[in-house]
C-alpha cells in the first residue's frame, strides 16, 4: 500500500478556526486565566468566612458616605454608587465599540472619554473607602494587638451591635477579614487602573487616526473585553464582601 501525504493549510493566525482574530483569542485566554486567579482569591475568602462563626458586619463596616454621612448611617449607599459608576462605564464602552464598528471616529472618542472618566471616578471612590477604613484602624496587620480604648471602640464599630464575643476573637476575625478585603479589592483596583491606562492609549490612537489607517477598530473591541471582565469581576467582589 502506498502512503498518501496529506497536505493541509496551517492556521496562520487569521480568522480560522474560531472565526476570531488572533488578538481576540489571546485576550480570551488571558481573561480566562485571570478569572481563575480571582476565583481562587474569592473561594479562599469564602472558605474562611463561613468557617468563622464571627465576622465583621457589612452594614456596619460599609455605612459611611463622604460629606453626607462620614461617620456611618447609610449602609451600602456609597458602594452602590461605586457599582453604578462601574456598570455605567461598561455601557459607555459598549457604545464606544459600536461606534468603532460603524467607523465613527468622533463617537469612539466621545464614549472612550466617558469610559475613562468612569474608571477614574471608581478609583477615586475606592481610594476614599480605603482611606476611611484605615482611619478607623482597618488595615493589613491591624487589630493584632488591641492596647487602648480607641482601638477597642474602632474594632467594635465593625461588628453588629450587641455582639458579646471576646475582644481577641473579634480582633482575629477583623484581621482576617480586612486582609482579604484589601488584597482582593486592591487586586481588582489594579485591574481597573490598568484598564484606564489602556483606554487612554486607545483614545490617543483614535485621535491620531491610527485605526482609520488600519481600516478597523478591533483594538477598541479587545480592550472592551478586558473592561467588561473587570466590571463582571466587581459584581462577584461586591457580592462576597458587601452583601454577606
Amino acid at each position: 500500500m502506498s502512503s498518501v501525504a496529506i497536505i493541509g493549510k496551517k492556521w496562520g493566525g487569521g480568522k480560522s478556526p474560531f472565526n476570531l482574530s488572533y488578538g481576540k483569542v489571546m485576550m480570551w485566554y488571558f481573561l480566562m486565566s485571570d478569572a481563575f486567579t480571582f476565583g481562587a482569591f474569592l473561594i479562599s475568602y469564602g472558605t474562611l468566612r463561613y468557617s468563622n462563626p464571627l465576622w465583621p458586619y457589612a452594614n456596619s463596616v460599609f455605612a459611611s458616605f463622604p460629606w453626607i454621612a462620614p461617620n456611618g448611617g447609610v449602609p451600602m449607599a456609597f458602594v452602590s454608587l461605586m457599582t453604578f459608576i462601574l456598570i455605567l462605564s461598561s455601557v459607555t464602552m459598549v457604545l464606544a465599540v459600536h461606534a468603532g464598528h460603524c467607523r465613527d471616529k468622533k463617537g469612539v472618542i466621545k464614549w472612550m472619554l466617558w469610559t475613562i472618566l468612569g474608571g477614574l471616578a471608581f478609583l477615586s471612590c475606592q481610594a476614599w473607602e480605603w482611606w476611611h477604613l484605615d482611619h478607623h484602624g482597618a488595615w493589613w496587620g491591624s487589630f493584632t494587638d488591641i492596647t487602648n480604648k480607641q482601638d477597642m471602640e474602632s474594632l467594635k464599630h465593625f461588628f453588629e451591635q450587641g455582639t458579646l464575643a471576646p475582644l481577641q476573637v473579634m480582633a482575629d476575625a477583623a484581621h482576617e477579614c480586612f486582609n482579604f478585603f484589601f488584597t482582593i479589592t486592591g487586586f481588582h483596583g489594579a485591574h481597573v487602573a490598568s484598564g484606564v491606562v489602556f483606554n487612554i492609549i486607545i483614545l490617543l490612537n483614535t485621535i491620531n487616526g491610527t485605526y482609520e489607517k488600519r481600516g478597523h477598530y478591533e483594538m477598541v473591541e479587545k480592550v472592551g473585553l478586558y473592561w467588561h471582565f473587570v466590571d463582571l469581576v466587581w459584581v462577584f467582589v461586591f457580592t462576597c464582601f458587601y452583601l454577606f
